[in-house]
């Protein structure tokens, strides 16, 4: 069955003859189903649903074939907040809340994530067609900022050097969000024929931000994207380009799920098998089931590749 992506949408555009360009987000479709595998307090929703918004608005930028991990290493009562996205805007995205963690609905993300000043934020640029050698990007940041908009903007001017401003919101139903970024100069930007003067470029950038400061987070979570534009910019030459159509897309499987198992090392994975029969392992983002049983782990500590350990046997339901 066809997924329909009419409320999944991701519209780019760029303001006429200035360094500066924008992207607004929709995503309710690809947000439930995401959801639907696990129930989390309002407030870790709503902090993972707009890490799923900013995620699919830092992925349209990408210039590789590959993705952006976002990560949130919590020292609060959540643990970590991870959203994956790649270039072509597929997602997934999990929170692990710490055991027992009581989570009002009004928490701040200071109790949620960094109520001892330890939390960081971490994002991995893994491209999918490595040359050999060659390591995933990582930038590491404190948790600066009380919102999640501001510790991505920190991190984009700390890390890549690069003005950025978020407006960000989700509930239940559909996560949101607005990007704003003031590029380098002289930067190739997608159908400008000519750029401004670096005065005029700072003046756009200025107004553009404003118009985005006048934005409420009520007014985010109920326009669609083409009303937003609409209401935002209409005073502005701007550019849109063809809608984007970001999609929940898992990427597990047994042979990951095997890697996993072999670095966890033969020892430890008998020692679990002595006590438990058989290993059961259920993914945290879409919470499909892997078992393995002793036949199938020899295998895994046997075989030259993981490939051939894991190849999915008839007597094993998944």
């Amino acid at each position: 069955m066809t997924t329909d992506t009419s409320k999944d949408t991701l519209q780019k555009f760029i303001f006429d003859n200035a360094a500066v360009r924008g992207e607004l987000v929709e995503i309710s479709n690809a947000w439930r189903e995401i959801q639907s595998r696990h129930v989390y307090p309002k407030a870790v929703r709503a902090l993972l649903g707009e890490m799923v918004a900013a995620a699919a608005l830092l992925s349209a930028n990408l210039k590789f074939n590959g993705s952006i991990v976002m990560q949130i290493h919590g020292d609060g009562l959540v643990k970590l907040l991870v959203v994956e996205c790649d270039a072509n805007l597929r997602m997934r995205a999990t929170a692990k809340l710490r055991e027992g963690a009581d989570v009002p609905d009004d928490a701040s993300v200071a109790q949620l994530l960094n109520q001892h000043g330890h939390g960081r934020f971490v994002i991995t640029l893994d491209p999918q067609d490595k040359v050999p050698g060659q390591q995933p990007y990582q930038g590491v940041v404190p948790l600066v900022g009380a919102d999640i908009a501001t510790v991505i903007e920190n991190y984009m001017l700390r890390s890549e050097q690069m003005d950025t401003k978020l407006w960000l919101a989700a509930d239940e139903n559909v996560a949101r969000g607005l990007l704003l970024q003031k590029l380098p100069r002289n930067s190739s930007i997608e159908g400008q024929v000519k750029q401004a003067s670096e005065e005029e470029d700072l003046e756009t950038w200025t107004r553009a931000v404003m118009l985005g400061q006048t934005l409420k987070q009520e007014e985010l979570l109920t326009t669609d994207v083409e009303t937003l534009l609409r209401r935002l910019f209409w005073e502005e030459t701007i550019r849109v380009f063809d809608p984007l159509h970001p999609v929940f897309h898992c990427t597990c499987s047994r042979e990951k799920v095997g890697n996993m198992l072999r670095m966890l090392g033969k020892e430890e994975v008998e020692s679990a098998l002595h006590d438990l029969g058989e290993l059961g392992i259920n993914c945290d983002f879409c919470g499909k089931h892997y078992g393995f049983d002793a036949v199938d782990c020899a295998q895994l500590f046997a075989s030259d590749t993981t490939a051939d350990a894991v190849a999915p046997a008839s007597s094993i339901k998944h």
